[in-house]
């Protein structure tokens, strides 16, 4: 449900950023499905291109909303080099916006193990995208996707961020503080590499929920408890030969920390402390 909600309110905060059109805030909506009513109300100018990064559950949340509006699919290639008559988007995997220094490759089970070989290649698609709608999973030492000088840069064009990963002040530049369901959006101004007004001309209007589905609790309620029923109570209740259970579990029934989270050891000593 984040994504669902994030890119939801990654085209409200766009609508609000031009002023072209108003949505209901998701969470005052009764649920899902008033929610994705308003989704009638956006009205974008032709040629608006949307760039979206990751392929996990967020990023699949993401194009359940993509899928329910006039807004055309289209390859990394084309995105870059070709102008539309209708509103378009890209889907970016990890292989699209990052790169081997040494000699441009990529190796996905390189990437994930030590990704300090690899720089992004991710700021050009800002260069001609209206919007950028980030659904990524980010480790600590991998690239960030675009810098504070990157946003400097006169070529730069995303107005809006809609930054649903929402690491703090790392790889997405723009994002330098988690916003609230109360007050979702603030401006970021590259020139101060600070927050400042949201409408102000140059700013980018950042969106960076990170409790996206709390604004949608029925539905993501009812969501995730079905995931559970299906997916962990069977082990909960029966042998648990796959070792879900175990692998999940932080403690023994003892309290002592199990195995797999034996790196926190350092931590709950301090915090006991």
């Amino acid at each position: 449900y984040a994504g669902v909600v994030g890119c939801y309110n990654g085209f409200r905060t766009f609508g609000i950023k031009h002023g072209l059109y108003h949505l209901k805030p998701a969470h005052e909506c009764e649920d899902r499905e008033e929610m994705e009513k308003q989704l009638a109300h956006i009205t974008l100018p032709s040629n608006t291109k949307i760039v979206m990064t990751g392929y996990g559950r967020v990023g699949h949340g993401a194009r359940e909303i993509m899928a329910l509006l006039p807004i055309k699919e289209v390859g990394s290639d084309s995105f870059m080099n070709d102008s539309f008559s209708t509103p378009v988007f890209t889907h970016l995997d990890v292989h699209q916006y990052n790169r081997r220094k040494a000699d441009g490759g990529f190796d996905k089970g390189q990437f994930f193990t030590d990704p300090s070989g690899y720089e992004s290649t991710f700021a050009p698609y800002c260069h001609v995208a209206d919007m950028y709608v980030a659904c990524h999973y980010w480790a600590e030492g991998a690239p960030f996707l675009f810098t504070r000088e990157d946003v400097k840069d006169p070529k730069w064009k995303v107005s809006v961020v809609a930054d649903i990963s929402c690491d703090i002040d790392g790889p997405v530049a723009s994002t330098l503080k988690p916003s609230t369901i109360a007050d979702p959006i603030y401006g970021y101004n590259p020139h101060t590499e600070s927050i400042d007004e949201v409408m102000k001309a140059d700013n980018i209007a950042v969106m960076a929920v990170d409790n996206l589905p709390c604004e949608l609790p029925k539905d993501a309620s009812v969501d995730f408890g079905n995931e559970l029923i299906k997916h962990v109570l069977p082990h909960l209740l029966g042998k648990d030969e796959q070792g879900i259970i175990a692998n999940a579990s932080e403690t023994t029934l003892d309290g002592n920390l199990a195995e797999n989270f034996k790196y926190l050891a350092d931590y709950v000593a301090e915090a006991g402390s």
